[in-house]
């Protein structure tokens, strides 16, 4: 599905200092993944069998706001993502929404430019995840205070990626 809207991963910049030191202010401790499957913020896809990967801290709209000048106060929450352990190519181009997984529950967070709440969702992802995602993409971009969406994991919590407006 080619999208209107671009699923943004960890910023590069982002992606090295936490490889260093998380956004807790922990050391980054990598660590080979034996079975697969971690959602990865670098890429935006899930990890396969072997690499090396790591769980770190990660404050998204901390680092966005230190870009814009916005100040979230409260909002600002971090939680816990998985990366590569070492630089990788980035996302492929296109293929829809990472993540979207019919039968699984996603958050979709609308904020303004302040990085405060404006709203959000719980998207049921049926047998169109893509398409459930992009409606709620149309439906948080249409109000024209919302800045960004971060979409995130029902049951965890975790951001899994930030869609600006387009």
């Amino acid at each position: 599905m080619n999208s209107r809207y671009w699923a943004r991963p960890i910023e590069e910049t982002a992606l090295r200092e936490l490889r260093v030191r998380d956004d807790a202010g922990r050391e980054c401790v990598p660590y080979r993944d034996e079975e697969g499957g971690a959602p990865l913020r670098c890429c935006l896809r899930t990890s396969g069998a072997g690499e090396r990967i790591a769980l770190v801290s990660y404050a998204p709209l901390r680092r966005w706001a230190a870009g814009t000048g916005a100040d979230p106060g409260a909002y600002d929450e971090r939680g816990p993502v998985f990366i590569h352990a070492e630089a990788c190519a980035g996302p492929a181009e296109g293929g829809g929404h990472p993540f979207a997984r019919a039968g699984v529950q996603r958050t979709a967070r609308r904020y303004d430019a302040r990085g405060h709440i404006l709203g959000g969702r719980v998207l049921d992802l049926d047998e169109d995840p893509d398409g459930v995602i992009e409606r709620a993409l149309d439906e948080a971009f249409a109000d024209s205070g919302v800045a960004l969406v971060h979409l995130r994991a029902a049951e965890f919590g975790c951001f899994l990626f930030e869609v600006r407006r387009p």
